[in-house]
């Protein structure tokens, strides 16, 4: 599937991005990872407007958690926290987060990140 430019632009627009920086407490490190990883497979095999819900931690401080969060629009993003799987974990976790951290982004090239997608999906095969 080909984005055009200007294609990828209006998305762009309506898109919703952020990045989460979560502290967890090292007590639960393990069994937070289990649920979130669990978490962000079904918002994007289940949600057609959750794009990216991408996990990830620090390599040398692992209770640092950053998830890249991509909705392609508010209303898509407001459907994804009444999900079933989205309750869970925010009710499961909540006692694990130390800190919680949302930071809003804007995209600066929309062309270039539907080519990042693209050849994410052709590595695949």
């Amino acid at each position: 599937m080909f984005v055009s430019y200007n294609a990828a632009s209006a998305q762009q627009k309506e898109m919703i991005v952020r990045i989460s920086e979560i502290e967890i407490d090292s007590n639960y490190l393990e069994e937070y990872k289990a649920i979130l990883k669990e978490e962000s497979e079904a918002s994007v095999r289940l949600e057609p407007g959750v794009i990216s819900i991408f996990p990830m931690y620090q390599k040398e401080n692992p209770t640092e958690v950053r998830i890249l969060e991509i909705y392609a629009s508010r209303k898509a993003y407001e459907s994804h926290l009444k999900t079933p799987h989205f309750q869970r974990y925010k009710t499961t976790t909540l006692k694990m987060v130390k800190l919680l951290k949302l930071v809003d982004m804007e995209t600066m090239d929309a062309k270039t990140m539907t080519k990042i997608f693209r050849k994410m999906e052709k590595s695949k095969s």
